[in-house]
């Protein structure tokens, strides 16, 4: 398959900190690329790297087969780039932006006006193409900014937290606009902090403190980092005695998750009822509901976020 990016041995310093420590990966033609990690990780750094916006301190890259050091006007026009705040001209209409857009890309007259109605139709605001942009909510905003990303119909774009702020149904609406522009050919590269999105891509790249921990399919990735069975509880005390819960034999992890606790164990040492009944014997401890969960990416994160903790913590030592 055709590689859209290639990423070899990727850095990035600003004075003593390292924002992105030598990264290496490759995104194919069409697939969907997740980029995951917290604020901070270094996902916009590499972002910015890879769309001609930073240069890089150390390590190389090719984007739609150009270097990033050394033609970065070629990666840019190769590509479509929407951040994680709206690039929009709030007093101009929904047409009128995508007209300005347009107009930098270098369409003009006819063909201006056919990839404008275009471009309504792909993103479904034909209806609301002389609305003032300022009017719209945020999932149509971000709608119109991905049409702008998009109205020069580049190979490759990178959306940088384009979901941040904006309500879980129009999440779910703008991820399948995202996988109607990969089934047509578009490669996506995609960051996000939200682990429920992650599951969309074909892959995923895991940051933490700059550092890419983890690179695979989301399946592959949960089997990989969160191994044997895992216990969702709910009830009283259960995150105060999370200690308690990890040293439990079979315990491989404890995590406090939303309301409840998720206690991870290998089914070869221990079984449900045991977990349940060891925990409900915990001092000032209620188990109220007990539920079998398959791991997810927040698993996955958590996990791996550990791990390069505690690397970290023996490479001081």
């Amino acid at each position: 398959m055709t590689k859209s990016i290639v990423v070899e041995g990727l850095g990035r310093r600003f004075g003593d900190f390292v924002a992105v420590r030598d990264v290496s990966f490759h995104v194919q033609k069409g697939e969907i690329f997740g980029y995951l990690g917290a604020n901070g990780a270094g996902k916009s750094t590499t972002i910015r790297m890879l769309s001609g916006l930073l240069a890089p301190s150390s390590g190389h890259a090719r984007v739609a087969g150009h270097d990033i050091s050394k033609a970065p006007d070629k990666v840019k026009a190769s590509i479509g780039y929407m951040s994680q705040k709206f690039s929009l001209y709030l007093d101009l209409t929904v047409r009128e932006n995508l007209e300005f857009f347009g107009g930098i890309y270098g369409r003009w007259g006819r063909a201006l006006d056919r990839r404008v109605e275009e471009t309504l139709e792909s993103i479904g605001m034909r209806e609301l193409a002389s609305t003032s942009t300022a009017a719209l909510p945020g999932g149509l905003r971000q709608r119109l900014a991905l049409g702008s990303a998009l109205f020069h119909q580049p190979p490759i774009v990178f959306l940088d937290e384009p979901t941040a702020g904006v309500d879980p149904a129009s999440r779910r609406e703008f991820w399948k606009l995202i996988r109607g522009i990969s089934s047509a050919g578009t490669t996506v590269f995609v960051t996000t902090h939200y682990m429920d999105e992650a599951e969309y891509c074909a892959r995923i790249g895991l940051m933490v403190a700059g550092t890419l921990v983890a690179l695979d399919t989301p399946a592959a990735l949960k089997k990989q980092w969160v191994p044997g069975r895992i216990l969702r509880l709910e009830g009283q005390g259960l995150v105060r005695a999370l200690p308690a819960v990890r040293g439990l034999g079979g315990v491989v992890e404890a995590q406090s998750f939303g309301n409840g606790v998720h206690v991870r164990f290998d089914p070869a040492r221990t079984g449900d009822e045991a977990i349940v009944a060891s925990v409900r014997a915990l001092p000032a401890v209620a188990v109220h509901s007990v539920e079998a969960v398959e791991a997810n990416l927040e698993d996955v994160f958590l996990a791996a976020a550990d791990a390069k903790a505690e690397k970290a913590i023996r490479g001081a030592a």
